[in-house]
């Protein structure tokens, strides 16, 4: 499973898509307006979710 780590404070989280329980992969999303955002997306489903954040920033992905 992808772990999500916070470098400030060095909490951890493990992520998972509950509808096909596989691990989400660390992704981007361009937006309409060109700014890029970090996201975790399910690889079978496809579906997506802003990536988890920790003491303000994005938490760095393992893979």
């Amino acid at each position: 499973m992808e772990t999500y780590k916070c470098e400030k404070c060095q909490m951890a989280v493990n992520a998972s898509c509950a509808t096909c329980i596989e691990p989400l992969v660390n992704g981007t999303l361009q937006l309409d307006d060109g700014i890029s955002v970090q996201i975790s997306q399910c690889p079978k489903c496809e579906g997506k979710i802003k990536s988890p954040q920790c003491c303000g920033m994005d938490m760095s992905c393992s893979v």
